[in-house]
């Protein structure tokens, strides 16, 4: 058979800019999953899950010469907002974008979000501006031309500048118009297509990885799972698990698009009939080579926020965490290099647990609170790491291969607010499968906190010592303290000594003794205390004491690390 080359094409846009009516206009063979086959979805008239079609061209020349075929999988992906989950899922298998938008309205927030997710998970895109036909034909061009100036500047700082952008009419008249209507501008932009199409990297070597996205039974078959191969490859008679269910099948046969065929390798759109087994367990979801998959309790994941989504991302807040083809809610801690290392070379998928870490309350970024704060008092900015991660602690395990694209979003955000409700992307550097992992592995994750206590000085107890307070609470214990170096505001370095007394004061050893203008400091601001103690103050000594010094400051400094389960205090 001539060669087939397949290119994953997702049609992504709103609800209602006219993705799946753009689907069926391009294609030629609908696949099991296509043009809104779920009985639910086509009362309510939207798409409710991954639909998948395809369209097959000669063979472009810039992808080789000789005879063969260019196979466009369209990925219908729903528009509606609650449905962000599934193109979610739909991304991860794309190579080539299209955004449908509707140009009698231009850009939507679904369609700035799955903008967002195309610049997260695609490397080319085509802008399809739909609904030509509902523009009166007198202005239809000028208005096509005003559209196309406006998406181009909203584009301008993406990865898809200058993107081509083509109009058409997928339906003209509405979905209600006769069958005979003929599309506008659909074999224009199967040329644009055609000239974007390019030889994704495909690898069939490593674990066998696919995404179901449809089970179905076949009478005396067995039952099927369509879906799309994102890594390694598939042979007739291959063992592959399905780690939702723990158990593993055998392939008894496999087709692609109605076509058996006995292999299929990354990128292939394929269906693989096994021996019986209920397909409503299994809607959607992964399987693999057997054991390949690891299903796991919390992660680290190193992250970018994302420029849209407003608001700072905080530590310990939840969020939806989309892994694999699962979304389940998480809960964040976010940290950075240390402050020394921020401008580091940034270490692609690596995480390295030798290195000390800066525990964050949220994650550093130009618009966060404490850069805000800043900004309101004048002081300087907050330095930004070049690399920063974050802990994912997940209310339920999820399975996903190693090395997934994570997506952290808000999709409680109200439906209808005009706001991008996807927060942050990264990826995962190391699952945590033991469900002790809090006792088992976060020790391993050094991530401190800088501790900053300040008391004063009481009084002098001779050159070499001094009584503090302030710095602790009556009930703390104070031995724990006992050796830690810490600094007087008069530039002396010392030691807590131990505890003095009862009330939380303690005893501060100057190992290089006390400077004299401190013991003098120290000394007049005693005296007054004792003076004023007695009663006899005059109003000249008033005002001498209003001059007095500020009080000498005790500054203690230490580093503890947040998983340490003995917290042990750590000074440099």
């Amino acid at each position: 058979a001539p060669r087939v080359l397949n290119v994953n094409v997702g049609v992504l846009g709103h609800i209602d800019s006219g993705k799946t009516a753009l689907a069926r206009a391009l294609s030629t063979t609908g696949s099991t999953a296509a043009f809104d086959r779920a009985p639910q979805s086509r009362a309510r008239g939207i798409t409710l899950d991954l639909g998948f079609s395809c369209l097959r061209t000669a063979l472009p020349p810039q992808l080789g010469p000789g005879p063969g075929e260019l196979q466009f999988t369209l990925v219908d992906c729903p528009g509606h907002a609650s449905l962000i989950r599934t193109i979610i899922g739909g991304a991860q298998i794309i190579d080539l974008m299209m955004l449908v938008i509707d140009v009698t309205k231009g850009m939507q927030t679904q369609s700035a979000e799955c903008l967002v997710i195309g610049q997260i998970a695609c490397q080319k895109m085509v802008v399809v501006l739909n609904k030509i036909d509902l523009l009166p034909e007198g202005k239809r061009q000028s208005a096509i031309e005003k559209m196309t100036k406006k998406m181009q500047k909203t584009l301008e700082n993406t990865k898809f500048c200058g993107c081509p952008i083509v109009a058409v009419a997928a339906k003209p008249g509405g979905p209600e118009a006769p069958e005979s209507e003929n599309p506008l501008g659909v074999s224009e932009l199967i040329e644009v297509l055609k000239s974007q199409a390019y030889l994704p990297s495909r690898d069939p070597s490593g674990h066998f990885l696919m995404a179901v996205d449809h089970c179905f039974s076949i009478k005396g078959q067995g039952t099927v799972m369509t879906g799309t191969i994102l890594s390694g490859s598939v042979s007739l008679g291959d063992n592959v698990e399905i780690p939702a269910l723990k158990v593993t099948k055998k392939v008894k046969s496999m087709q692609m698009f109605h076509t058996p065929v006995t292999y299929a390798m990354q990128g292939d759109r394929v269906g693989i009939c096994v021996t019986q087994f209920d397909p409503k367990l299994l809607e959607r979801g992964l399987i693999c080579t057997p054991e390949s998959l690891h299903t796991i309790h919390a992660a680290i994941i190193s992250l970018k926020k994302i420029q849209y989504f407003r608001g700072a991302l905080q530590t310990k807040a939840k969020f939806h965490i989309t892994v694999g083809h699962e979304t389940v809610m998480g809960r964040v801690m976010f940290f950075s290099p240390a402050p020394a290392d921020f401008n580091e070379e940034i270490q692609e998928n690596v995480f390295d647990f030798e290195k000390d870490y800066l525990y964050q309350e949220e994650y550093l970024s130009k618009d966060s609170n404490s850069s805000e704060d800043n900004k309101k008092n004048g002081q300087a900015e907050v330095p930004i790491p070049r690399q920063q991660w974050a802990l994912l602690e997940f209310e339920k395990p999820v399975t996903c291969p190693k090395l997934c694209l994570v997506i952290g979003s808000k999709l409680d955000t109200d439906i209808h607010a005009n706001t991008c409700r996807l927060a942050f992307h990264g990826v995962l550097l190391q699952g945590m499968e033991d469900k002790n992992y809090t006792e088992t592995f976060l020790p391993k994750l050094k991530v401190y906190k800088l501790k900053h206590k300040e008391g004063q000085v009481e009084r002098v107890m001779d050159d070499y010592s001094v009584i503090g307070r302030s710095l602790f609470k009556k009930e703390t214990n104070i031995q724990i303290f006992v050796g830690l170096k810490v600094k007087l505001s008069t530039g002396e370095d010392g030691v807590i000594d131990g505890g003095f007394g009862q009330s939380g004061k303690f005893k501060i050893r100057i190992p290089d003794g006390l400077k004299p203008d401190t013991k003098m400091l120290l000394t007049v601001a005693t005296k007054k205390k004792s003076k004023a103690g007695k009663g006899d103050t005059t109003p000249e000594d008033e005002s001498s004491k209003n001059d007095s010094a500020q009080p000498v400051t005790i500054s203690l400094l230490f580093k503890r690390y947040v998983f340490d389960t003995q917290k042990k205090m750590i000074q440099s």
